[in-house]
């Protein structure tokens, strides 16, 4: 859920940026730039910390090691 809200919120933060809106604290353009890229850190952090993308390279690697998931077909 929190990756999902950082991800649905880029475009307001891309807009934020583009017409040079003061909010949240953030006004000058070096800050709304900061933010931009850390979104990508931040959807990074919320599938870590809760468990999903470690989740994901375990079925990856089980994929890999067992000849890919269109095996037996």
């Amino acid at each position: 859920m929190v990756a999902g809200f950082f991800v649905a919120i880029v475009p307001g933060n891309i807009a934020q940026y583009v017409n040079r809106i003061d909010a949240f604290g953030l006004d000058s353009d070096r800050a709304r730039a900061i933010r931009l890229l850390f979104q990508p850190v931040l959807v990074a952090w919320a599938l870590w910390s809760t468990g999903v993308w470690p989740g994901m390279r375990r079925k990856t690697r089980e994929s890999v090691s067992r000849g890919g998931p269109h095996e037996g077909r």
